[in-house]
């Protein structure tokens, strides 16, 4: 079953709708990328002590291990623009009391945590509708087209644009910092609003309890082999990119081998968003050269990169080895979600999105936990030559998920769908 609302016909265009969704993602990003940096700095005000700073990274991380379940069932209940739309309006009450707050200075630290918090459940509501509704923006012959030109609107604003602004404005004044998030908020909520149609998915049967809904998705994932293979691998790939990341500081900085300054971590930083960048732009003609299986292995091999730093110190060769991992990454994403949408009943796509998402993010605190273990046990250098044997060995499933494989996939779905009720 579809949600109401039907894509553009497949005539190369993207349509209206896809354009307001694009430009509200533009400004949300924007918001986004601010905020991101406004937040810890507002913190680094009010207290001085590392653990509660780092707390209001976890109140702003913690629905996605707690609520993201909930928010894939709520994704196939309720339609998935006005979720969406909500939530921005939702950001734009919790950051314009927090500038008003700032304003009279009357902002505190459990304020952060309770915003923070209250702005990662939006999120995760957010997040999975806003995947969810794509199939029924367009066509499913564009949705790569479609996803890498929203990805790369998403990470020049939230990476490029948005925190070089946040702090610029962050230093002029706190609630100006604030205020500005939430009215590009309530841009992106305006053009929501200005998206044509329903999108709520119907639903197939009699209405289940919510954990019946919850099940549903995990069931739907385990039984599609190549969905339950992506998701495995994802997994993978962020247990051990986040391992990497979370003593990569110790190895980048002075007294570490690079001997580089904040600043120059900072920069160097940036190289995985270039390379993000550039795989949204071309991930599309690369597909069409290639084929999806071999760009999934390339995407999935760059993670084997982690290998640079333990033969060599070298900023350049790092940086370089580091725009290869956001572009493959990137592009494994593009092809990845792309699939999800396509192979996905609309009344289940939802929850499928969140439970895949599940994957993905809850791994991410263990690999930090792990990354720090063995750095402590063995050294830095251990860690990003453990998390490069694992990424090589797990290129070993990718041996089903070929083009063949993927195909099946949606020619299973199509079979499915042309079948009488």
């Amino acid at each position: 079953m579809t949600a109401s609302a039907t894509p553009a016909p497949s005539t190369g265009s993207l349509g209206r709708n896809y354009h307001k969704l694009w430009s509200s993602s533009a400004v949300s990003n924007l918001a986004d990328g601010v905020f991101i940096v406004a937040l810890p700095l507002i913190a680094v005000r009010l207290t001085d002590s590392p653990m509660l700073i780092a707390g209001v990274s976890l109140a702003g991380r913690l629905p996605w291990l707690v609520f993201v379940l909930f928010a894939g069932a709520l994704a196939d209940r309720l339609d998935r623009r006005a979720t969406m739309r909500n939530v921005q309006v939702m950001r734009v009450a919790v950051v314009g009391l927090m500038a008003a707050m700032a304003l009279t200075d009357t902002l505190a630290l459990p304020v952060l945590y309770v915003a923070a918090f209250a702005l990662g459940v939006g999120e995760t509501l957010f997040d999975t509708a806003a995947q969810s509704i794509m199939p029924s923006i367009v066509s499913k012959d564009l949705l790569s087209r479609a996803n890498g030109r929203l990805y790369a609107v998403e990470l020049i604003m939230n990476t490029f644009v948005g925190p070089p602004l946040g702090g610029f404005l962050v230093a002029l004044s706190v609630p100006l910092a604030l205020g500005g998030s939430a009215l590009c908020y309530g841009f992106a909520a305006v053009g929501l609003a200005l998206i044509v149609g329903s999108f709520k998915p119907v639903p197939e049967g009699p209405r289940q309890s919510m954990l019946r809904d919850i099940r549903e998705g995990f069931e739907f994932l385990w039984r599609v082999r190549v969905l339950r293979v992506m998701a495995i691998m994802v997994a993978i790939s962020n247990l051990t990119s986040t391992a990497y990341i979370s003593v990569f500081v110790l190895f980048v900085v002075a007294p570490g081998p690079m001997g580089l300054d904040e600043v120059g971590y900072g920069l160097l930083f940036t190289t995985f968003a270039v390379g993000g960048l550039a795989g949204s732009l071309l991930e599309e003609r690369v597909e069409a050269r290639i084929g999806r299986s071999a760009v999934l292995f390339m995407g999935m091999a760059s993670g084997v990169l982690t290998l640079i730093p333990v033969v060599t110190a070298q900023p350049f060769v790092i940086a370089a080895g580091m725009v290869a991992m956001g572009a493959g990454g990137m592009m494994w994403n593009i092809i990845t979600v792309s699939l999800r949408q396509r192979i996905t009943p609309d009344h289940l796509l939802g929850r499928l999105n969140a439970t895949y998402r599940l994957f993905a993010w809850g791994v991410m605190p263990i690999g930090a936990l792990l990354g720090g273990i063995v750095a402590e046990l063995f050294g830095v250098r251990a860690v990003f030559l453990v998390s490069s044997l694992v990424m090589l060995a797990s290129l070993y499933l990718l041996r089903y998920l070929r083009d063949a494989d993927l195909d099946a996939a949606e020619a299973a779905v199509g079979h499915a769908q042309a079948e009488p009720a």
